[in-house]
């Protein structure tokens, strides 16, 4: 089952977000502040960012973290898969799949998009298996440092 985010999954959020930047998924960790501040956003409001809690027989398995844009390549609304991070007790259950069929058939949204480490083999397999297709970007950023 999939959930809105709400303030009572502050803690779980936070605590599996870290979990999520000390783990093999993502290239560098993150401060603290960074996810408190996503937490706060997910409060406020469902512009820019959506939330949703993974639950597994009444226990909270995982998250996803969705952002927003607007891509005229697209053709419209862009929903990005910023995060999906699932426990390691209920990984290999299916859930990650099932919350990418659970985003295709209620985001009305023109593209699902996403990023994923090389080395990341096996998100790789079940993205593709999902129809899911590698774009020939090199992406390029600037962080611009914020209090």
């Amino acid at each position: 089952m999939f959930r809105k985010i709400q303030e009572k999954d502050k803690a779980f959020y936070i605590n599996t977000a870290c979990e999520f930047y000390n783990s093999d998924a993502v290239d560098h960790k993150i401060p603290l502040n960074y996810i408190e501040n996503t937490f706060n956003e997910l409060m406020r409001s469902e512009d820019y960012a959506e939330g949703y809690i993974f639950e597994k027989d009444g226990e909270n398995a995982g998250y996803a973290l969705l952002a927003k844009s607007f891509s005229q390549e697209a053709g419209g609304l862009v929903v990005w898969l910023e995060e999906i991070y699932i426990l390691p007790q209920f990984r290999s259950l299916g859930l990650g799949g099932e919350f990418i069929n659970f985003l295709k058939d209620n985001t009305n949204c023109a593209r699902l998009r996403l990023e994923l480490c090389a080395s990341n083999t096996k998100a790789y397999k079940a993205y593709q298996k999902h129809g899911f297709e590698v774009l020939d970007y090199k992406q390029m950023i600037f962080d611009k440092k914020l209090d």
